[in-house]
């Protein structure tokens, strides 16, 4: 079992940054692949970016690509998304997910991921 706590969302202005970190806890962290989802009001639950578990390799939505990037910190157990220049359309409860580690290919199949947190809100005003 591996718990997962997401922290870092709040309401925030139209081109800032955030962070937002997902803290693990129980089986080895270094041994999952990382993602991040969101899930906007009355929208299905999508991918935004993921890690793989040795933190090398990283993939991302073409939605965020270029403005978000992930990150991951094997000793602390935590993993990180640092978004910038948010927009408005970036609204959305944030979820972090760990899967088993295996291939990129799978990083963005939201079906692989076996623990989920909680989420946390990120809002974007205009």
């Amino acid at each position: 079992q591996v718990q997962l706590v997401e922290s870092g969302g709040r309401l925030v202005q139209a081109g800032d940054s955030l962070r937002l970190s997902c803290a693990a806890s129980g089986r080895t962290f270094s041994s999952y692949d990382m993602g991040w989802f969101r899930q906007a009001p009355g929208k299905e639950r999508e991918f935004v970016g993921g890690i793989s578990w040795s933190g090398v390799s990283t993939s991302y939505a073409d939605s965020v690509k270029g403005r978000f990037t992930i990150s991951r910190d094997n000793a602390k157990q935590t993993a990180y998304l640092q978004m910038n220049s948010l927009k408005p359309e970036d609204t959305a409860v944030y979820y972090c997910a760990a899967k088993t580690a295996g291939p990129m290919s799978r990083i963005t199949m939201i079906g692989r991921y076996d623990y989920w947190g909680q989420g946390t809100q990120v809002t974007v005003s205009s």
